[in-house]
């Protein structure tokens, strides 16, 4: 599929836009891999980290800029979008700005590819997306929403888009990960905001592996879910500092006890995929085979407390690098 074909990376200076990027150069035969972002520092320290490497480019732009957008994607083939505000306490606080770029970027990054004719478009969506009681949460469900009815305004042009939503990623610059292991170095005690809490867990290398997947299965308005592992807070706790005292602190502001991917509300449109669900329209022009998967049971929901897969302790250090 990706043959001399040309792919941008919208917010690919982040730690997994620096994944895809390794992927897409190692494991395909991509004529171009573009880099779609604001940050100028970000940029050129990404291009010393892949020696020069001709296939990249480097284009500076902001998703709330339609115009840059429709001539960055000038010629490209495939998007894989990633660009967005994703930390809940500056959402919360920077409300406006989050909704410019995590919402109309979206939609400008929609605009531009049904007006460059893009062929595939996967946006990265998360967990927070379902059932949010926060900024972020809700403006990436808006988001979600928005690519995937993306499909009825493409029509007939076959640009085709679909949402891949997953967990807490292992090693990203949003990850507890790099706070327990700074906290590990320091020793002292380690903070926790509920014994309680559970979390959906993913390398950085599974989440690469689940985007490239879903250019695969897409047939666009798909929300593609994985079946990942949950982990236990306190285990993660004792996996990355072992023998140091914890301190709860209490759950912050907009934040859950235990994660969601799939709402009791959503299973009549899900489908179950073997290892990934996916959450498919409910519009008429969404006529796409259901029999890709089994339905699912009515009321069937997908929570991190609920799963029926684990980390243990050895498997979180074992994961987080130790």
């Amino acid at each position: 599929m990706f043959d001399q074909a040309s792919l941008l990376i919208t917010g690919g200076t982040g730690s997994l836009g620096n994944a895809l990027t390794r992927y897409l150069l190692d494991h395909t035969n991509l004529r171009r891999v573009i880099i779609y972002s604001r940050d100028e520092l970000k940029q050129h320290e990404m291009r010393q980290r892949f020696n020069n490497d001709p296939r990249l480019r480097f284009f500076i732009g902001n998703v709330r800029d339609l115009d840059r957008l429709r001539r960055a994607f000038t010629g490209v083939d495939y998007v894989i979008h990633a660009a967005a505000l994703k930390q809940v306490p500056a959402a919360e606080y920077n409300p406006f700005e989050c909704i410019k770029t995590n919402v109309l970027g979206g939609q400008n990054v929609i605009e531009a590819a049904l007006d460059c004719g893009i062929k595939k478009l996967v946006a990265l969506s998360t967990d927070k997306a379902c059932n949010p009681i926060n900024l972020y949460g809700a403006t990436k469900l808006c988001s979600d929403k928005l690519f995937v009815a993306g499909n009825a305004y493409a029509g007939g042009s076959g640009t085709k888009f679909a949402v891949v939503r997953y967990g807490n990623v292992s090693g990203s610059r949003g990850s507890v990960v790099p706070l327990f292991k700074r906290l590990a170095q320091e020793g002292g005690e380690v903070t926790i905001t509920d014994e309680r809490m559970t979390r959906f867990w993913i390398t950085i290398e599974t989440a690469v592996q689940l985007v490239m997947d879903s250019f695969e299965h897409m047939e666009g308005g798909e929300i593609f879910v994985p079946k990942i592992p949950s982990m236990r807070i306190t285990d993660l706790a004792k996996a990355l500092c072992p023998g140091q005292p914890v301190r709860v602190i209490g759950i912050r502001p907009g934040e859950k006890l235990h994660e969601a991917m799939i709402g009791e509300d959503d299973s009549r449109s899900v489908i179950d995929m073997g290892p990934r669900y996916a959450i498919v329209p409910e519009f008429e022009w969404y006529n796409s085979r259901r029999d890709r998967g089994d339905s699912v049971p009515d009321g069937f929901c997908y929570t991190s407390d609920k799963n029926d897969q684990w980390l243990s302790v050895d498997e979180l250090k074992r994961l987080s690098g130790l």
